[in-house]
């Protein structure tokens, strides 16, 4: 059965983009991510709240995501990983985001959401491509014949893991490690790269 990796984003390739505009901000609200809060839907509208209240515009997030870099031995890893399977990236980042760190990742392929914006470039809303489209994505694969390993760092990966024939958690937090004991923990890409491929 042919094998086709799935992986996270943010937190497993590159930075995580809030906590990187709460750092260029000072609004440390926006630091908390899926890493801390389990309902998505949830951390989005208190996002949206925060953006709203201070003023900030799609652009203004852009132009921290423009800074971003992936993550030291990210690039290597994925260019190693997608010698050996096919890789498809399942994120609940934004088409709207992904473009300057899609171009530094060599252009893998991207399932992510969407974010409704207004001209004035106010994010007025967000919208899933999908409901649980990781593990709705991974449970296609496997029905199209694909075997599945996943790999994420958050509480909103759990479920693509779960529907995964190997699911991988890497640099996760404590609490998600200690929820999650089913998935193999890793902490360095060479780890990682052992724990779907071996």
């Amino acid at each position: 059965m042919p094998l086709i990796t799935c992986l996270d984003l943010e937190g497993v390739l590159v930075p995580e983009v809030w906590i990187a505009v709460a750092d260029k901000t000072g609004i440390s609200e926006l630091r908390r991510t899926t890493r801390d809060e389990p309902d998505y839907d949830k951390l989005m509208r208190g996002r949206l709240a925060i953006l709203d209240r201070h003023g900030l515009r799609l652009k203004d997030i852009q132009d921290v995501i423009v800074t971003l870099r992936p993550l030291d031995g990210a690039l290597t890893f994925l260019d190693e990983l997608r010698a050996k399977t096919q890789v498809i990236i399942l994120s609940d980042t934004f088409y709207q985001f992904a473009e300057p760190l899609m171009r530094q990742l060599a252009w893998p392929t991207l399932f992510c959401n969407e974010l409704v914006v207004e001209a004035s470039g106010r994010v007025a809303d967000y919208r899933l491509r999908i409901p649980d489209g990781k593990r709705r994505a991974v449970a296609s694969l496997k029905a199209l014949n694909f075997s599945v390993h996943a790999a994420g760092d958050s509480y909103n990966d759990t479920t693509m893991l779960s529907e995964a024939n190997r699911g991988v958690l890497f640099r996760c937090p404590d609490a998600v490690a200690r929820e999650f004991p089913q998935f193999r923990r890793t902490e360095t890409y060479a780890d990682l790269m052992d724990a779907l491929l071996a």
